[in-house]
């Protein structure tokens, strides 16, 4: 920062703060705890190389990053964020399960305080209904099919001839 106080970075490695200090745009005095975090897990170097790798309109958000998986590997060394967002998914997937329960028993609810329909047809009115099916199942059948000739003979179209005899 030159002039005023250091950044978080150059009080925690006691050193003076050059003008184009890396961290002082990120990690400003106020808030010293978040380069400690950074720097314990990933290093001052580390940090350093990977922001200047980064163009700088993306520094901020590499910067969050970085202090999110320093938090979340301080809090479950092993998997670190990784850790956080599958508990989230496994979180998820049992609330997606309750949803359906709790939806299927709604639909059953429902079902049950619907008037039911009456199960008795009268005769008459049975056999109109099988009449009727079966007529309007016949008129669909393609035209291309032949019923007419009852023999178990296949005949080839082209030779004219059966193929079994």
């Amino acid at each position: 920062m030159g002039g005023s106080s250091p950044c978080a970075s150059c009080k925690l490695l006691r050193r003076r703060c050059a003008k184009d200090c890396i961290f002082a745009p990120y990690f400003p005095s106020d808030d010293p705890h978040k380069f400690a975090i950074v720097h314990k897990v990933f290093g001052a170097s580390n940090v350093s190389k990977m922001l200047q790798e980064i163009p700088v309109h993306q520094r901020v958000d590499a910067v969050s990053s970085l202090v999110y998986e320093a938090n979340a590997r301080v809090r479950d060394p092993v998997y670190g964020c990784v850790g956080a967002i599958s508990y989230l998914q496994n979180q998820v997937s049992q609330l997606q399960m309750q949803l359906a329960a709790t939806q299927a028993e709604m639909i059953c609810i429902q079902m049950q305080q619907e008037p039911t329909l009456p199960t008795q047809l009268d005769q008459d009115d049975e056999k109109a209904l099988l009449l009727a099916g079966s007529n309007n199942f016949m008129n669909n059948i393609p035209q291309h099919f032949n019923f007419a000739s009852t023999s178990n003979v296949i005949q080839d179209p082209l030779k004219r001839e059966s193929l079994w005899t």
